[in-house]
């Protein structure tokens, strides 16, 4: 228990409180980000307490201007906006979980509304008026010539013209699902993927008199379609089938890929680049994947970690020795190429500051030498960008450590920055009140180095202290807000707990990205080991060293993968953590994989390393040390949750509850795992601070 002395500091901390969640939860956040194919004009989607609505702005003011109306508070996404050629109209979806893992019986409805909530395409005009709808389905692709979209419905493609004159129709037949629709240039073909299983094939639609042309169909699988400029060619990435002998589990295996091209009409084909079999040459495990681009004078443009960093290579597309194009240690993603194909832009974590690798910058570099140029220098992040129409000026979202995300522009060679949108930041957001994170290093023990970012504010007393870990794990949290809103989420979070009397560490683990391929492929990991345990545990004990931290108290809170790590946690090191929060975390990494023991390896002769595997997935869950388990914890789940199955929350409950473990729940109906109303995430994060200021001794309920 802490000493008077320090509860009454505790409380008068309180009672000065700074500001409450409901502020710091009521900044607005921007993505789908989108440029009109010709001229200066953008789109994108603005979350503002649960309101979600689409915005465009125009040069040369690039004034906010809200397009759509949706008032509720209802957890209906808006993605997958699109422009038409004119610039316009913006075609988008209504509805869905675009995040999770598998799908659900029926679309999201978190808010537990009576009506079954639909995923629907519909269509709003720049120049106003209500948005119109086109058709039940996803994925909308509008055709080059701005006449019709197609979009994917019931696992195949359909089509509806552009001003829905007519209803929406199948636009073809083909065997298994049929994905990533691609327009050639003059919008008389589409490219498509037809996933057959073990294996998929690119298939060519011209017209329903036309057969289906498959290209250079093999066992292999085909995937991410390029049309070639003119129309001629298409280039794709190339992949084994699935089958052969089982690979181990407990071991890491290379993921090899290539890059192969054809004649769009005759559908013959040749490879014209091979990954190589090491495990740096697999198909990268980030935004994007290969991020296969046709660039201007004929070469093809992708992304690859063959030299240990994810990096763009750029080749001729008859073959021949790629030309890094990004030398250095960090990583490239959200790569778009500017519409006269000339020049990629990207974000990435390097710059003249050593903290830019826990950061987010935007660069440009042309597709055939590597000369690459920052946009975007100094102590912000930036992600997401994109060259208008007129290829003029570069979009991308920043921010800085106490202002939110902006839609923000700059010229095309770099220069004076214009954020949008500034003026919708409620006036009462506290700013002021943030603290600016600090980049933390410290060894795990096997003696790996571990970044972090630190939430200190000044004083003299012994706070108590949070570990927070991210989930994914493929993620890398940044010195500043992030460009997934769920971790901007967290940020704010993490803002809130330092403004009110703690310490927090949001530890950088092993599995994330950032830090080059073997930091992110480390071996034992997850269930074959949880070798990225021990930079938890590492931060734990970073943070007791810490003369402003109260080394009895410190918790740990994160959700998904940082939900499994928080409850491993508290089994295995309840004397180092007090307590902890568990927001949709795995527990049982058996009930996660157990299909393995159904699957192809549980049968015939070849059992690969199957049982063996299995012991160490039971070793590495959470459950497996719930005798270990004393500290209390909390759990907070959405039972429509589609990327962790609910089962992992009710099981562990039995389990706690049969160890005489103290806990209690929040569950949440009919949320998925992502929370998609801003009410449920206040209703979280509310007992999350509740939680926390009792079980450390600080008296921090929300207010």
């Amino acid at each position: 228990m802490p000493s008077l002395l320090t509860a009454a500091a505790i409380l008068l901390a309180h009672l000065l409180s700074p500001f409450t969640l409901d502020q710091v939860l009521g900044y607005p956040y921007p993505s789908n980000l989108i440029a009109a194919p010709t001229g200066s004009r953008i789109a994108w989607v603005l979350d503002e307490r649960g309101h979600r609505n689409i915005y465009f702005a125009d040069a040369p003011d690039y004034r906010a201007r809200r397009l759509t109306h949706y008032l509720a508070d209802d957890g209906q996404e808006l993605t997958n906006l699109a422009f038409t050629p004119d610039g316009n109209t913006v075609v988008y979806v209504r509805g869905g979980d675009h995040d999770s893992n598998w799908p659900g019986d029926n679309p999201p409805d978190p808010a537990s509304s009576p009506v079954a909530p639909k995923v629907e395409i519909w269509t709003i005009a720049t120049s106003g008026g209500e948005p119109r709808r086109l058709a039940e389905g996803d994925e909308p692709v509008v055709s080059s010539k701005g006449d019709r979209v197609v979009f994917t419905h019931e696992h195949q493609l359909w089509v509806v013209p552009v001003d829905a004159s007519s209803p929406a129709k199948q636009l073809l037949f083909a065997r298994g699902t049929s994905t990533n629709p691609v327009w050639s240039s003059d919008g008389a073909r589409l490219a498509f993927v037809s996933d057959r299983g073990d294996h998929s094939f690119i298939g060519v639609y011209s017209n329903d008199s036309t057969p289906i042309r498959w290209i250079a169909p093999t066992t292999a699988r085909d995937f991410m379609p390029q049309w070639s400029p003119d129309g001629t060619h298409l280039a794709f990435v190339r992949m084994p089938g699935q089958g052969g002998a089982p690979e181990t589990l407990l071991d890491l295996h290379p993921a090899p890929w290539s890059i192969w091209t054809a004649d769009a009409y005759t559908g013959q084909g040749r490879e014209v680049w091979r990954s190589g079999d090491a495990l740096r040459a697999s198909l990268p495990d980030i935004d994007g994947g290969a991020n296969l681009h046709w660039a201007a004078g004929d070469r093809l443009v992708f992304l690859s970690e063959m030299d240990g960093w994810a990096h763009l290579y750029s080749l001729p597309a008859a073959g021949g020795t790629p030309t890094l194009l990004t030398p250095g240690n960090f990583m490239i993603e959200h790569i778009t190429l500017s519409p006269d194909r000339r020049t990629l832009v990207y974000a990435a974590n390097t710059g003249s500051d050593t903290n830019d690798i826990d950061r987010r910058h935007i660069f440009r570099v042309s597709v055939d030498r590597p000369a690459p140029r920052a946009l975007t220098p100094g102590d912000g992040v930036e992600w997401t960008p994109i060259v208008t129409g007129d290829g003029a000026r570069v979009a991308f979202i920043g921010s800085h450590t106490a202002t939110p995300p902006l839609p923000t522009i700059v010229p095309a060679d770099g220069g004076a920055q214009i954020a949008i949108g500034a003026e919708l930041i409620p006036s009462d957001f506290p700013s002021k009140e943030f603290v600016v994170p600090r980049k933390v290093v410290f060894r795990s023990a096997d003696g790996l180095e571990i970044h972090g970012q630190l939430f200190e504010h000044p004083g003299s007393a012994r706070k108590p202290a949070v570990v927070f870990v991210h989930g994914g794990p493929p993620r890398q949290m940044l010195l500043g807000w992030h460009y997934m809103d769920y971790y901007s989420h967290a940020y704010a979070i993490n803002q809130y707990l330092a403004a009110h009397g703690y310490v927090v560490l949001s530890v950088n683990y092993r599995l994330g990205i950032g830090y080059g391929h073997d930091f992110q492929h480390p071996a034992h990991w997850g269930p074959w080991g949880e070798s990225e345990y021990q930079d938890v545990k590492a931060g734990a004990e970073f943070l007791r060293t810490l003369p402003g931290v109260d080394s009895a108290r410190v918790g740990i809170w994160g959700g998904s993968y940082g939900g499994l790590l928080t409850a491993l946690a508290l089994a295995r090191n309840s004397d180092l953590f007090k307590t902890g929060v568990d927001l949709h975390g795995v527990h049982d990494w058996i009930a996660d994989i157990g299909t393995f023991l159904d699957g192809p390896l549980a049968k015939g002769h070849e059992q690969a390393d199957v049982k063996q595997a299995m012991d160490v997935a039971w070793t590495s869950s959470p459950v497996a040390d719930i005798a270990h388990w004393r500290s209390p914890v909390l759990l907070i789940h959405g039972d429509d949750d589609r990327n962790v199955h609910f089962h992992q929350t009710v099981d562990l409950a039995r389990r706690l509850t049969a160890q005489g473990v103290r806990y209690e729940e929040l569950v949440l109906p009919d949320e998925i795992h992502g929370f998609l109303r801003h009410a449920s995430w206040l209703q979280a994060d509310s007992a999350l601070v509740a939680w926390f200021g009792r079980e450390l001794g600080a008296n921090m309920e929300p207010r």
